[in-house]
């Protein structure tokens, strides 16, 4: 039976808008953070969110989060109940010193490790404005989005999308020389070719499991609407067919007889940075960027429950859940079939809101917190 990671306090330490703050959580009950905007409720969700892997829900740089008043340092802390048992988790950044880069630090009960041991006690998930452009923005987005799919169920995805990443750079200044060492872009694309496979084979497994858990739930009535998914591009569609060993040889060919193409455009045309993820409205049949605003705010939403459920059943922990400003918009039917929908997940959640009365049909059964500048103030 899956656990589910329940933070029972939060300690934030120069970061954002908050100098110090701490907030204690008791039961198990969604916790509904209120207040007007500006006020910094996203804030605390954004430290969440910076025990996972990666640049938290604003995709920020480590010097952005400091709070402004500070010595740029900055600390987030949490003590929780995960997946194996009790444990405190904390990350964030010393002082800098002269022009050196910060270097993000991570603990575990005091003792460093990589970021990816936090995945060890907790995943974490989100929904926020920033994505409600997803279906009609661009690729990119879309792949951000996919990778923060596959980063919940899979903690090493983003050291190889970011390897893959730097290699692609390499490859690309090789291929500015008008007579490049082909001795060191053979060896370049071997590397290149490795790291596109093993991400692209993720991203395509956990797209394939997430439409089967879309299909599943599908239900026609149901306050969130069913959705059909695909991800497209070149490797993608590729590994699920043949063994790696052969993508991988038939793409690092891919990129030999693409030199001249690639040098001329400046950039690697093909590969898994340039894939794209396709999500189908199934009530339609249409591409959700067709849909409608409101449609694809639902789609949304009903993407995020069935990954949460995915997260539960491939990692055998529920994934803590941060929903920024998603209650306000929807319709009191919507409202309570969220709410519904959550507490059958299991999963502790974190909720904002500007106005008290989105979150009325939990008065009596979550925890609300007051946010004002800088403060944060539990209402029971």
């Amino acid at each position: 039976m899956a656990s589910a990671a329940r933070i029972r306090r939060l300690t934030l330490t120069n970061f954002r808008s908050y100098h110090v703050a701490t907030l204690e959580i008791a039961g198990d009950e969604p916790i509904a953070l209120v207040g007007a905007n500006g006020a910094g409720k996203t804030n605390i969700l954004e430290a969440i969110s910076w025990l996972t892997p990666g640049r938290g829900l604003r995709n920020a740089t480590l010097e952005d989060v400091a709070f402004n008043e500070g010595d740029g340092s900055w600390a987030v802390s949490a003590e929780l109940e995960g997946a194996l048992g009790l444990a405190m988790l904390g990350t964030g950044i010393e002082p800098p010193v002269g022009e050196a880069a910060p270097s993000r630090k991570c603990r575990v009960d005091r003792e460093p490790v990589t970021v990816t041991a936090f995945a060890d006690h907790l995943r974490v998930i989100w929904l926020v404005p920033a994505m409600d452009g997803l279906f009609a923005g661009p690729a990119s987005e879309r792949r951000r989005f996919l990778d923060r799919l596959v980063l919940a169920i899979d903690a090493d995805h983003s050291t190889r999308v970011n390897a893959l990443d730097r290699s692609l750079r390499s490859r690309n200044r090789l291929l500015e020389n008008p007579q490049p060492d082909t001795h060191w872009l053979d060896a370049i694309e071997h590397e290149t070719a490795e790291l596109a496979v093993a991400v692209a084979a993720a991203r395509a497994d956990a797209v394939n499991r997430l439409a089967a858990m879309l299909a599943a739930r599908s239900d026609p009535s149901g306050a969130f609407p069913s959705a059909g998914i695909a991800i497209e591009g070149t490797l993608e569609g590729m590994v699920p067919n043949l063994p790696a060993v052969e993508v991988e040889d038939r793409y690092r060919a891919l990129l030999r007889d693409n030199r001249a193409r690639d040098a001329a455009a400046g950039r690697t045309l093909e590969g898994p940075h340039v894939s794209d993820l396709h999500v189908i409205y199934s009530p339609k049949s249409i591409a959700a960027r067709d849909a409608s605003t409101g449609e694809q705010k639902a789609l949304l939403i009903g993407l995020v429950l069935a990954h949460a459920s995915l997260v539960t059943e491939m990692t055998g922990i529920a994934p803590v859940v941060l929903l920024d400003e998603v209650v306000a918009h929807l319709d009191p039917n919507r409202r309570v079939a969220l709410f519904d929908a959550l507490a059958r997940l299991g999963a502790q959640v974190w909720m904002t809101g500007a106005d008290p009365v989105a979150f009325a049909e939990l008065r009596d059964r979550s925890q609300i917190f007051t946010v004002e500048s800088g403060t944060v103030k539990n209402q029971k």
